[in-house]
């Protein structure tokens, strides 16, 4: 190859990272500003309401009011094949959530944190999930190629909470709200969605600051 191709292809290849980490949306600098709400505009609807309206609300709004949305029921398998339903929020105080995409760089980096966050905060009835959306194709089905992928990272980054793959409901609508990967939200232990949904990477530290203070939130510390 000539120096002028080499050029090319490494202009080319470094156009595509760049395209692939804006895709993922890193949260290194993360501001209070790199959060939302996934139920906001309508973006999953509750599915318990009789009438077909949303009951689920921004909950960050101008009123004040807070409204509780209820992810309700759904079954889910991990990457090993392992069934999961609601019931997984019951025997923790705090659950977090996270949606990555097996192709996400900043979603990979910030795995190992998480992990670590799981054991670290385990005594304070925290537990961790992973959500691994590019394993539901388009057209509904399992990709079987990104199971695969996750499956590799599951062991070569030691993760021992589950790495799900989304049901053909999406969780009851919920993750159609997921506009960039990695995002991340929490849940109670009566399966309420949280306020916040927290948008891209963070590091350990950031993270456990974060769940102390949605434990606060839930009254679960001092």
């Amino acid at each position: 190859m000539n120096r002028k191709r080499k050029k090319t292809a490494i202009l080319f290849l470094t156009i595509l990272l760049g395209l692939l980490l804006a895709a993922c949306s890193s949260g290194q600098d993360a501001s209070d500003g790199d959060t939302e709400s996934l139920v906001s505009g309508g973006a999953a609807s509750d599915p318990a309401a009789a009438d077909g309206d949303s009951a689920a609300e921004d909950s960050s709004g101008e009123s004040g009011e807070e409204t509780s949305y209820n992810i309700g029921s759904f079954t889910m398998e991990d990457i090993n094949g392992e069934s999961y339903t609601e019931s997984m929020f019951q025997d923790y105080d705090l659950t977090l959530v996270n949606v990555f995409a097996t192709w996400c760089s900043p979603c990979i980096e910030e795995i190992p944190h998480l992990e670590q966050l799981s054991q670290d905060m385990a005594d304070n009835g925290v537990h961790v999930v992973g959500i691994v959306l590019d394993t539901l194709a388009s057209d509904g089905t399992v990709d079987t190629d990104a199971v695969e992928a996750a499956q590799t990272l599951a062991t070569e980054l030691e993760t021992s909470y589950p790495f799900l793959i989304p049901d053909s409901g999406l969780m009851n609508g919920l993750l159609t709200g997921i506009q960039s990967v990695p995002t991340t939200f929490f849940v109670d232990s009566e399966g309420n969605l949280l306020e916040r949904a927290y948008l891209g990477s963070r590091s350990l530290t950031e993270w456990t600051e974060i769940v102390n203070t949605e434990l606060e939130t839930l009254g679960g510390t001092e």
